[in-house]
């Protein structure tokens, strides 16, 4: 469900389903040569139950630009974020900056905050008192399209 608009992320939230997940092969996939004598075992894997921890404090974002691109995360990819959890210095954050939401990753020394985008073309932000700044949420997971 769509939740929220902007500029840089489109907010989902995660909606509940009643199935058991997709079809899981708990055999691994080779990328070399394929094992013959395989025995194919199916499972059911919820990727709710692999990437959220916390259904009440996770959304989903899609993200929107390419300031990310050095930590892997690329245009229309999408987020997993999770509310609950500490900001701390390294992670990659959503947050609301002046009226924007942005994703970064912090940088925090001492009584300063940086955000660092992971491309070289985009300028490090300094967090000010001046600023209206909020750390919406951390990225615990992203999905992308092959």
């Amino acid at each position: 469900m769509l939740i929220k608009e902007t500029k840089n992320l489109t907010f989902y939230t995660p909606e509940a389903v009643n199935d058991s997940g997709a079809p899981f092969f708990d055999t691994g996939i080779s990328a070399g040569f394929p094992s013959p004598a395989e025995d194919f075992k199916e499972h059911r894997l919820s990727l709710d139950e692999e990437l959220v921890t916390n259904k009440e404090a996770t959304f989903f974002a899609r993200v929107s630009g390419q300031s990310m691109i050095n930590a892997g995360l690329n245009d229309n990819d999408l987020l997993v974020i999770d509310r609950s959890l500490e900001p701390e210095d390294g992670k990659i954050a959503v947050c609301f900056l002046d009226g924007e939401f942005t994703v970064k990753r912090l940088r925090v020394s001492k009584n300063e905050m940086w955000l660092q985008p992971e491309n070289p073309d985009y300028p490090i932000i300094k967090i000010t008192d001046e600023n209206d700044f909020i750390i919406w949420g951390i990225v615990t997971n992203v999905i992308k399209r092959v």
